[in-house]
């Protein structure tokens, strides 16, 4: 039997989350060749996709457009600022690549649906990075799918990252300017306090919300049909200064008579001892799972410890490799991966929808 065909993947910019690549690379059929970028990229963003390239031992192109011809490469892997998603993913579809692309999947609808018409037209399979191959996340689906708890008809997913953002809200003293959205997250993204890396503010609905709902879509199959949606800015003086949310809820009416809820903030370090509170609650006829999306995990404490040490460690966490198996027997299979273009859009006009009917205060039909 013949081995398994081997990829070789261009990272189109490395500058948000370079786990992601790193997370494909894990998996033997994949190998990293070459970083490209635009040449009109700012300054820090060579700086950061340099510095990816070398930690890899791979060349580092500043021309996407030639990076994509003469590397022979099939996978592309799209982590840049946020509102270059789209552009790069597009660009890399119609080159005949694979895509593999960093959340959000877009900031604007039309960017979003041309994405969508782009890899369809082509033929590619598109993979949005995501969290749906956590252990416990596997093991609700197999619950539900076993009819341990029988028809679901209510599904609620807790989304509070414990991470920092910068000064808490009410720290900017009389007189100072606002806290500068890009500058900021530029200068975070050394701790990962980063959030919506961009110029454009986006909020943790926008920036995180792909995560609880590709945990709903995952577990229900449902489409979200209305939603109602409220948000503040709690915690953090960025987002409080840039009129974006970093505590929001959305409930949601879906396919079936589906009823959901989403509870999701960035909550600050110290509120937590590891990443956060993440935990799904799904109501079924015939009972009820209440799934942490940390387990299994340990608890590691010792004299000396790092103030921001994590104290509780997740274990036998595939979460990237699995990613990466499923989008490579995707392209093997011409079948869809677990979180494909189409699915992501859905997701995308979710989120609209939701920061939609945070500013009017009315349900909002997802479109």
């Amino acid at each position: 039997m013949a081995a398994p065909r081997k990829f070789r993947c261009a990272v189109l910019s490395a500058v948000k989350h370079d786990y992601v690549a790193r997370g494909v690379a894990s998996h033997p059929r994949f190998e990293l060749v070459v970083v490209a970028d635009d040449h009109d990229a700012p300054a820090w963003a060579h700086e950061r996709n340099q510095q990816f390239a070398d930690a890899h031992c791979i060349p580092y192109i500043r021309d996407v457009d030639r990076a994509l011809r003469e590397f022979d490469t099939q996978v592309v892997i799209v982590s840049p600022e946020a509102e270059r998603h789209c552009g790069l993913s597009i660009r890399a579809a119609r080159a005949g690549k694979h895509v593999i692309q960093d959340k959000p999947l877009a900031t604007r609808r039309e960017d979003a649906n041309a994405l969508v018409e782009e890899v369809e037209r082509a033929g590619v399979r598109f993979l949005m990075w995501n969290r749906n191959f956590l252990p416990a996340v596997l093991h609700a689906r197999e619950q539900i799918t076993t009819g341990a708890i029988g028809k679901p008809y209510a599904i609620h997913a807790d989304f509070y990252f414990a991470k920092d953002a910068g000064p808490t809200r009410g720290s900017r003293q009389l007189g100072y300017p606002p806290i500068h959205w890009e500058a900021h997250q530029i200068a975070a993204h050394i701790d990962g306090a980063d959030g919506g890396l961009g110029r454009e503010p986006m909020g943790e609905l926008g920036v995180e919300g792909i995560y609880p709902l590709g945990y709903i879509r995952l577990l229900t199959g449902a489409e979200v049909r209305k939603v109602f949606a409220r948000s503040t800015a709690f915690f953090h003086q960025a987002h409080a200064d840039n009129g974006v949310e970093d505590l929001a809820s959305v409930t949601l009416e879906m396919d079936g008579g589906l009823l959901g809820s989403i509870a999701i903030g960035r909550i600050g370090l110290a509120s937590h001892p590891s990443g956060g509170e993440i935990k799904l609650h799904i109501l079924g006829s015939a009972g009820a799972l209440v799934i942490s999306e940390a387990r299994p995990e340990v608890g590691i404490y010792h004299k000396g410890q790092p103030p921001k040490e994590a104290r509780q460690r997740r274990v036998a966490n595939e979460n990237d490799f699995l990613l990466a198996d499923d989008f490579a027997r995707a392209i093997d299979e011409n079948r869809d991966t677990v979180l494909g273009a189409r699915a992501s859009c859905a997701i995308f006009a979710t989120v609209a929808a939701a920061l939609e009917s945070c500013r009017t205060g009315d349900v909002v039909e997802v479109k």
